[in-house]
């Protein structure tokens, strides 16, 4: 009897993947498979792997190169913790970074324009609010910079994008942009429901320090350096605050 090794080398997060691998990822949350088979599928695209066909005995035989093998249904399964990530949001920006040949703004929002952050914010505040695919739509003319018709498995994308950049500035500035409850209706904000120009001025305000002819300048900053501002202006009103109660 011979005894062979076969390696499944598969991506170790959402940031390593391409954007043919996203969109396989995508597709299949957007079929609403279940957990553990997006984690099957993946591990079989990714790996190479196709699967021939079932054995009497419940094995799959599968096929690897040229390579012939059977791999029970509990080998695989012990597999499947390596793609524990895919069940979980991605804890870095990620995004197709091109749909109908539009590309799109960097993942992190590194040098893209404050005012475009906030415009996205406050539509995605919409989304969660109603779960409108529109809100998605309008998403992705920001993020793409043009109108675009999205597939179901491109609207898991602009959440999956939004979703996971909000989460990764949330831990970055943690000062400024507090986590928020969905049950709460809550938003970064405090209010249930702002509208646009209350969520743009909220955030402008405390930059502008009421100098209005700043205005267009604060919009003009790279996101970045505007939320690193904002969350040291929290951070020391937090500190200033606790001094006094105390």
């Amino acid at each position: 009897m011979q005894t062979i090794s076969i390696n499944f080398v598969v991506p170790q997060g959402w940031h390593e993947l391409s954007d043919k691998q996203l969109r396989y990822a995508y597709s299949l949350i957007a079929s609403d498979f279940a957990t553990d088979e997006v984690k099957t599928l993946c591990l079989l695209q990714w790996s190479g792997t196709k699967v021939i066909g079932q054995q009497e005995s419940g094995s799959y035989l599968l096929k690897k190169g040229k390579i012939l093998f059977e791999v029970t249904p509990l080998t695989l399964a012990e597999l499947l913790p390596h793609l524990d990530w895919l069940g979980a949001l991605p804890t870095v920006p990620v995004r197709i970074s091109k749909i109908n040949r539009a590309h799109a703004l960097p993942a992190d929002f590194s040098e893209v324009p404050f005012e475009t952050y906030i415009i996205v914010d406050n539509i995605y505040q919409g989304y969660q609010q109603t779960q409108s695919d529109d809100l998605l739509d309008e998403l992705a003319n920001v993020l793409y910079g043009k109108p675009i018709k999205l597939t179901p498995y491109e609207r898991i994308n602009i959440f999956y994008r939004v979703a996971s950049l909000k989460d990764f500035f949330a831990r970055r500035y943690p000062d400024f942009l507090q986590p928020v409850s969905a049950a709460t209706g809550g938003n970064l904000l405090g209010s249930s429901a702002p509208s646009a120009e209350e969520a743009m001025n909220a955030q402008i305000r405390p930059l502008t320090k009421g100098d209005i002819t700043k205005e267009k300048e604060i919009l003009a900053l790279d996101t970045w350096r505007a939320l690193t501002e904002l969350n040291a202006q929290a951070k020391e009103y937090k500190e200033i605050k606790s001094v006094k109660g105390g």
